[in-house]
């Protein structure tokens, strides 16, 4: 396939689709389970940390080994899709997840902790990508931005109930129990998914076997994609990542305590769980530019409005603003990553994909605090909404060139 335009995704035909219905329990389900579970743990692993003596810029490390984790799975997790299936490597990835937090609950040691988290982060990459692919092929092109946009929804949902699980949790009991509710989540996730329906086949018979390719290979022939919409969804990530990273640096500086920044995040958390279905709605009807172009120019414009906030009210007006714009792009990345994948090398494909977005989730705290070495923290704010904004001029370029429903429309 020629790297300048994506292949018609073998789910596009309705006969040969799987009802999104039927996928509600055995791929929304663990996805909610697994990031309530995760949810509850991500906040105390610092502080276990803290526990086994670590200081606090080596705990703030071991926390970034599960973006650090990601990302070094992100590339292996599709070729172990590709070779084994969704199905065993969704399951794998839940079992090695939950082994890993029962270890990090038990451990003494620094290094053992640092391990389990970073074997967290591989079996998210390998869950997330197994995830993605299967709903790639699985849910007929017409349902797929809102299939995708509700698998971002249920992770959101699972993310914001996390934490108050957590917290009831280390209350009534124990870090330990906390750890282990995770553990019993992921496994539970894993299960749910062995009910997963088998894809859809529509290859003849009498057709000859696809040729078994490497990843490098399927990589390098669609290196023009990734140069193109991988570095859209970079952006995307960028600004997203960042979002979550400035608002309560914000906060602290125009000295709000800790109690009130979690409100305010706890609110625009709310906001941004509203439209995930509205925003796969409108991009499955009208076209993946009409959620993608709005969504980066208001969290461009919350990023050049935060340094003229200073107060509570401002500040979480901002925020939930922001979360309006985060909101309704739910799904993009995977939607945009769903509709330039080819059929052959789907898997490792997305595995590179989730590699463009997950670097975008790594560079942008990582900007805040080298933009922050040399100037005032709303200089950063700035900065990022002024390259929020370019992303989306990049994507109003490149979205439609990829657009699967231009192209069905072109072909008429």
């Amino acid at each position: 396939m020629p790297d300048s335009a994506a292949s018609t995704p073998a789910a596009s035909n309705p006969a040969s689709s799987i009802r999104l219905r039927r996928l509600a329990l055995p791929i929304y389900g663990p996805t909610v389970l697994i990031s309530i579970g995760m949810g509850a743990v991500v906040p105390l692993i610092a502080l276990s940390a803290l526990d086994l003596g670590a200081t606090v810029t080596q705990a703030a490390i071991i926390v970034g080994l599960i973006g650090f984790g990601q990302l070094c799975g992100d590339l292996p997790a599709g070729a172990l899709t590709q070779r084994f299936g969704e199905k065993r490597v969704l399951l794998a990835a839940c079992v090695v997840e939950a082994a890993a937090l029962i270890v990090a609950s038990q451990t003494s040691s620094l290094a053992v902790l640092a391990a389990s988290v970073f074997s967290i982060g591989l079996s998210s990459a390998v869950f997330g990508l197994a995830r993605h692919a299967y709903l790639s092929e699985a849910v007929a092109f017409g349902f797929r931005a809102r299939a995708l946009s509700t698998l971002g929804g249920t992770f959101r949902i699972g993310s914001f109930i996390g934490p108050f699980v957590g917290a009831l949790l280390i209350e009534q009991h124990s870090f330990g129990a906390t750890y282990a509710f995770a553990a019993g989540t992921s496994l539970a996730g894993g299960l749910l998914s062995l009910a997963l329906p088998d894809l859809p086949r529509t290859a003849r018979v009498d057709a000859p076997a696809p040729e078994k390719r490497s990843l490098w290979a399927v990589l390098a022939e669609h290196k023009k994609v990734f140069a193109t919409a991988g570095t859209g969804v970079f952006l995307i990530m960028i600004a997203r990542a960042s979002r979550q990273a400035i608002i309560p640096l914000w906060a602290a500086l125009q000295g709000l305590d800790a109690t009130t920044t979690s409100i305010i995040f706890g609110l625009a958390a709310g906001v941004d769980m509203l439209l995930f279905y509205p925003g796969g709605a409108i991009m499955d009807r009208f076209g993946r530019m009409w959620v993608a172009l709005p969504a980066m120019i208001v969290m461009g414009a919350g990023f050049l409005l935060l340094p003229l906030s200073g107060t509570a009210l401002t500040i979480g007006l901002v925020a939930c603003f922001m979360g309006l714009g985060n909101g309704i792009s739910s799904g993009i990345v995977l939607t945009i990553g769903s509709d330039v994948a080819p059929d052959e090398g789907r898997r490792q494909f997305l595995g590179g994909w989730r590699l463009c977005a997950d670097l975008g989730n790594v560079a942008g705290p990582g900007l805040i605090s080298l933009v922050s070495l040399a100037f005032p923290l709303g200089a950063a704010a700035i900065a990022l909404g002024l390259i929020t904004w370019f992303g989306a001029g990049w994507l109003a370029k490149w979205v439609p060139v990829y657009d699967p429903a231009r192209r069905v429309k072109a072909s008429a």
